[in-house]
């Protein structure tokens, strides 16, 4: 018999919806309020690359990407409740044998 966690792997992918969602929301969070593109580092003038209309859309996709993925993780976490914590099954053997 082996024992799988199922709960585990529902709280796994929380933690890295929350994670990534957190980063990206924060990013374009901080984009969209003061932040600029780096092409302005290395342009003769300051938005002559990227215009500010584009930096602000592209700010807001990062922003709503994140938030999109916070609430996958949230809607992870209340999944992960209802899941039982392990479940044992017989083992099976594998179809494939990598060295034969």
């Amino acid at each position: 018999m082996e024992t799988i966690k199922i709960r585990g792997l529902a709280r796994l992918a929380t933690a890295i919806f929350a994670g990534w969602g957190g980063l990206a929301a924060l990013k374009g969070a901080y984009d969209l309020l003061g932040g600029e593109p780096e092409a302005n580092l290395y342009a003769p003038k300051a938005w002559a690359f990227v215009s500010r209309a584009q930096w602000a859309r592209f700010s807001l996709f990062e922003l709503v990407y994140g938030l999109a993925c916070l609430a996958l993780a949230w809607y992870c976490l209340r999944w992960s409740r209802r899941l039982p914590e392990t479940v044992r099954r017989p083992r099976r053997e594998p179809e494939t044998s990598l060295f034969g």
